[in-house]
């Protein structure tokens, strides 16, 4: 589904990833882990086709196109997602009117019918059962006012109305408290763990992968992977520290 080779990309005109290869295939979850500067949030952002970061040469293909070559927009309507470690406000904006206004532009470039205020109104309302977030919170503005925990729990009732094939989620266990933390990984689950789908999961701490399991495990450092294994190694990051295990 996502396959990365040699990936080299810069910001400023500082090089963060350095030959970062990865494959992920449909059904499968992958977890990157790494310490700070490894280049992680950089891999989501030059995913998610963020301003600012260019890729200096590698290539990305995701469905077997040219990931590279798609705008944003292109890539959410082939049915990429990202998550962001810091969900940004938007006030002024509801989020019943700009999950629909997203959702139906991406079923217009898949040549799809849009769905009626009636017919979005009730996805909305089973994608936010799912995450716990009272239907009340989708009246309100983007985000405005929202607990870190509740921004969390929204971005991803967005990626269930959205069902994209692939999810990007950087850092999404970041500001959410022991309960949050098991309804988002159980919505993740509900939402994405099918055969069709795939996950890339950023994290910090393996307290996330005990509700989504990982297929894999990589450890990015550097701004290249310089170890693979399953869930295991999430495990022993959290036991020994990155410096050794990278050690071994």
């Amino acid at each position: 589904m996502l396959k990365i080779e040699n990936l080299h990309a810069e910001i400023d005109g500082k090089e963060i990833l350095k030959g970062l290869s990865l494959e992920v295939d449909a059904g499968e979850v992958h977890a990157i882990m790494g310490p700070n500067g490894a280049g992680k949030s950089t891999l989501a952002y030059v995913l998610g086709g963020r301003p600012g970061y260019e890729v200096t040469q590698g290539s990305v293909t995701f469905d077997g196109e040219d990931l590279m070559d798609m705008e944003p927009h292109e890539r959410a309507a082939a049915g990429m997602f990202l998550g962001f470690q810091y969900p940004v406000e938007i006030p002024g904006v509801s989020n019943v009117q700009f999950l629909r206004e997203a959702l139906n532009s991406q079923r217009k470039a898949r040549g799809q019918e849009p769905l009626t205020g009636g017919e979005f109104l009730k996805l909305a309302k089973e994608k936010a059962g799912l995450l716990k977030l009272d239907m009340e919170m989708l009246k309100r503005n983007v985000n405005v006012g929202f607990s870190g925990g509740e921004k969390k729990r929204n971005e991803m009732v967005q990626m269930g109305i959205l069902d994209p094939a692939f999810a990007v989620l950087d850092e999404t266990d970041s500001g959410l408290d022991i309960d949050a933390l098991k309804v988002v990984g159980e919505g993740i689950n509900a939402i994405m763990r099918k055969p069709d789908k795939a996950v890339l999961l950023i994290t910090h701490y393996q307290r996330l992968l005990d509700y989504v399991q990982p297929d894999f495990v990589h450890i990015l450092s550097a701004g290249r992977i310089v170890k693979t294994g399953g869930a295991d190694l999430a495990k022993k990051l959290e036991d020994e520290g990155y410096d050794e295990v990278m050690a071994a």
